[in-house]
């Protein structure tokens, strides 16, 4: 069917705020590459750089012996590991009951999963609990508060319920229980939930900082956020500075080291991305519409 003079132009408008939209995503994105592989005084240009000057990997190569960076990065992917798996693991086994509409007190169950979605316990009560439990310190303070996220267990509920009953009842009637059923024919289903999921609590352990800021207190404990931060906000360059300042050679290398590392924390997230990102629209579309 031919579009009309003013679809057309719609069209234009739409692709114009699209790529406007995705300009401004990636030039500060950009900037920060072009600057890493910058060296001398062509880092320290005013303005938006484009194009490297003076081209050097030396940023890079330093970066590699500044062990807070590394530390934060071990730290970071435990986290997120821990996170990820048991995150789909008790979201996954809450959600699947809550898929069943015979399921007794079903609503009310779900009115209470709901309510934390509004209504939550306050920072202090939660430091007080995370102490009491004696998870202070800990890794699992980190992950066992943001284990199960509301809306994560809606998607997925959302998601099973889109699944064919006949499926179950086949399984049912070779008498599979409803575990089994769970595990050999309903999780190999869900492969685009699954992955939806993962990638939001990848992103969001990978970006936390504030809770690690509140319970741990050990450096070499600290997530990689806590680092950029502290080299970033707070200024606190010691053993970095140490790098900066080592020879003559790289004592102009302190605005590329900046943003070498901001390079290096956020790289793990636009290499996971595109290997995930072909169930992430069926899997939020189907989680979404569903039940």
């Amino acid at each position: 069917m031919k579009k009309t003079k003013s679809e057309k132009w719609f069209d234009i408008l739409l692709y114009a705020l699209v790529s406007g939209i995705l300009l401004v995503t990636l030039l500060p994105f950009w900037n920060q590459i072009v600057i890493s592989l910058s060296s001398g005084k062509g880092a320290y240009s005013s303005g938006l750089m484009l194009v490297p000057q003076n081209f050097s990997l030396a940023a890079y190569k330093l970066a590699l012996e500044f062990t807070g960076l590394w530390t934060g990065y071990g730290n970071t992917l435990l986290r997120t590991v821990l996170g990820v798996t048991l995150s789909l693991i008790f979201t996954s086994m809450l959600a699947y009951p809550l898929s069943k509409l015979d399921l007794p007190l079903n609503r009310t169950i779900t009115m209470f999963i709901l309510f934390t979605m509004i209504f939550s316990g306050g920072l202090i009560p939660s430091f007080l609990l995370i102490k009491n439990l004696g998870l202070l310190g800990t890794i699992w303070a980190l992950v066992l508060p943001s284990l199960v996220g509301t809306y994560n267990v809606l998607i997925m509920r959302n998601f099973f319920r889109s699944l064919p009953e006949s499926l179950e009842e086949s399984a049912k009637v070779d008498g599979a229980g409803y575990f089994t059923i769970f595990c050999r024919i309903t999780l190999p289903l869900s492969k685009p939930v699954l992955a939806t999921v993962a990638l939001w609590v990848a992103v969001y352990h990978w970006n936390a900082w504030f809770d690690a800021m509140i319970y741990i207190k050990d450096p070499g404990k600290q997530v990689l956020q806590i680092v950029l931060r502290k080299i970033v906000l707070e200024n606190n360059l010691d053993s970095m500075q140490a790098l900066v300042n080592r020879t003559d050679t790289t004592k102009h290398l302190g605005r590329e080291l900046y943003a070498t590392i901001v390079i290096l924390s956020i790289l793990p997230m636009l290499i996971i991305y595109p290997f995930v990102q072909k169930f992430f629209v069926r899997g939020i579309m189907l989680g979404a519409v569903k039940g």
